[in-house]
């Protein structure tokens, strides 16, 4: 483990367990997720209001940040932290994902990627040393290895290809990563949904060594059958003592799937890019505050929820400001949804140390099949 970066684990259930990432910024409880703050904020919230939600570290994003502002400028401003005033743990993805998904004109070559940004259409060139110095630059608690992720679905030959190139990416991160006392570099498991290419890839980065390993390339169009039956083997084949990402996962039934197959950490915009299109995740379901029955109606979102949405404002305030384009809507339905998904974490690492995780997740899908509270 990376000097001053530990993992503990504090109680299991099943393949499920509890515990804690030590870094010198603070610890991350664990199963933990991460919110994620694309442009070095989490839209819509304070990062008081994000702590005050009970998430231990956030997520920022390479691309984004080495195109606007450049790291190079965050760096001269004191590094991200400072930059956002945050002073938890942060952690990068390596960029690799958002070039895949939003560049236009990439080459990709064993080198790494050359692409056009998606603001100017500037040129740039990532690659895994590149992706290591500027996610260095930005000054991240937990480093990412640069990968290629592939879109699913892909034939055999290309996710192998993929992945052997991501191993190779992998090695040449590691290297430019060096030593870093106090900061902690993940590598990520590729391999799409075969097993026996998620072996392989398991075994290349385990040779490597890393401070924590990712599941990467699921949750990307393959559905959830798919991505459990994968996460039913995956974690297994990963270092027992190191915690496990999935990374870019996502509804809470999906959460609380990976969390019974093993994993420790998720991260995804889901709470707060819903919480900006009117929809709130509650322990009923998904509530669509654009709905018209919601005019009337002066109860909250969710009685049991203890954020400031649903301590003091009704759903008729809350379809109010949402159909007026108020700016408060987002505020509200963000913060909502964040503490919505702090308090499943909390809940799932309750009954993991209380070995009753088989019963939260029954409850857990049976107060969601019941559906929201019954119309005025």
């Amino acid at each position: 483990m990376a000097q001053g970066f530990g993992f503990q684990v504090a109680a299991r259930d099943g393949a499920a367990r509890t515990g804690v990432i030590s870094t010198p910024r603070g610890e991350i409880r664990t199963p933990a997720f991460m919110p994620v703050g694309t442009a070095a904020t989490v839209k819509a919230m304070l990062p008081d209001s994000v702590r005050a939600t009970g998430a231990d570290i956030l997520l920022g994003n390479t691309y984004h940040l080495m195109l606007r502002p450049t790291a190079e400028r965050i760096a001269r401003l004191g590094g991200l932290h400072r930059f956002m005033n945050w002073d938890r743990p942060i952690l990068t993805d390596s960029g690799g994902f958002q070039v895949m998904s939003l560049a236009s004109l990439r080459k990709l070559t064993e080198d790494g990627v050359t692409f056009s940004s998606h603001i100017d259409g500037s040129k740039h060139m990532l690659s895994p040393e590149r992706s290591m110095e500027i996610q260095k630059l930005l000054g991240s608690d937990i480093v990412m290895c640069f990968d290629e992720c592939p879109a699913l679905p892909a034939t055999d030959a290309e996710v192998a290809k993929s992945m052997a190139l991501s191993m190779r990416w992998a090695q040449r991160s590691r290297d430019a990563f060096g030593s870093r006392p106090g900061h902690a570099l993940f590598g990520i498991m590729q391999g799409g949904v075969t097993r026996e290419l998620r072996e392989q890839s398991a075994k290349a980065l385990t040779a490597i060594g890393f401070d924590g390993y990712a599941v990467g390339g699921l949750a990307v169009g393959e559905g959830q059958e798919a991505m459990f039956s994968v996460l039913d083997y995956a974690p297994g084949m990963l270092p027992e003592d190191k915690p496990r990402y999935l990374m870019g996962v996502g509804k809470p039934d999906d959460i609380v799937g990976a969390v019974q197959r093993g994993i420790d950490m998720m991260d995804c915009v889901l709470p707060s890019r819903s919480g900006r299109t009117g929809q709130a995740f509650t322990r009923h379901g998904v509530v669509n505050i654009k709905n018209a029955r919601h005019m009337d109606d002066p109860r909250p979102l969710d009685e049991a929820c203890t954020c400031p949405a649903c301590r003091s404002y009704s759903r008729a305030y809350l379809h109010h400001v949402f159909k007026s384009g108020e700016i408060i809507a987002s505020m509200l339905l963000t913060w909502h949804n964040l503490q919505y998904y702090q308090d499943l974490m909390a809940g799932l690492r309750g009954a993991i140390a209380a070995g009753r995780l088989g019963d939260f997740a029954a409850d857990f899908h049976a107060q969601r099949a019941a559906g929201d509270i019954e119309p005025l």
